[in-house]
C-alpha cells in the first residue's frame, strides 16, 4: 500500500480551500489528468463522485464516497475503481493572525489562513493494473495538494 501526506500553511480560509475541494465538477478547469468529474449522488453528509483519469494514454475512472464537513474536512473512501483500497482526508485548520484569539473571528471557516493536510492511501486490485497505473497515479498524488494551491490563487487571486 502507498501512502502520500503533504500539509502547507496558506492565506487562503478553510471556506474557500473547502469550497474548492467539495468543487468536484471543476476539478477537469484544473486538474491536467481529470477528463471528466461528476457527482453521482448527493447525501446529507456529502457526496459520491466520480472522476476519469486521461493522462500518458492511462484511462481509468474511479468512484469515492466523500463524507464532507463544512470548512474542516473532507473524507474520502472507495467505491469502486481500479484499486483494492483508496481512503483520504483532507483537513482545513484555520490558523489566526498573531495576538488574535477564536473569539475575534465569528466562523472559524473565515480564518485569515489554514493549513491545509492531506492523507491518501491506495493500493491497486491487481499486479498487472498496479504497474501500468501506478507510475500515473503516484506523480497524481503527489501534486494533488500544489494543484489546488495554484487554483487557489487562480480563483482567489495571489496572496
Amino acid at each position: 500500500m502507498k501512502h502520500v501526506q503533504k500539509s502547507v500553511l496558506l492565506w487562503y480560509s478553510p471556506r474557500e480551500m473547502y469550497a474548492l475541494v467539495t468543487g468536484v465538477e471543476d476539478y477537469p478547469k484544473f486538474l491536467p489528468w481529470c477528463d471528466r468529474a461528476e457527482v453521482v449522488q448527493s447525501h446529507n453528509d456529502g457526496v459520491t463522485a466520480r472522476l476519469h483519469l486521461g493522462i500518458a494514454g492511462v484511462k481509468h475512472a474511479f468512484t469515492t464516497r466523500n463524507v464532507n464537513v463544512t470548512n474542516e474536512s473532507v473524507t474520502m473512501s472507495l467505491v469502486d475503481g481500479p484499486f483494492s483500497h483508496l481512503a483520504g482526508v483532507w483537513r482545513f485548520v484555520p490558523l489566526q493572525k498573531p495576538g488574535q484569539t477564536g473569539a475575534d473571528t465569528q466562523d472559524l471557516g473565515d480564518a485569515p489562513a489554514c493549513k491545509i493536510e492531506f492523507s491518501l492511501s491506495y493500493a491497486f486490485s491487481s499486479r498487472p493494473l498496479e504497474l501500468v497505473v501506478s507510475p500515473v497515479f503516484d506523480r497524481i498524488a503527489n501534486t494533488f495538494v500544489d494543484a489546488f494551491v495554484k487554483r487557489a490563487e487562480q480563483v482567489y487571486g495571489p496572496r
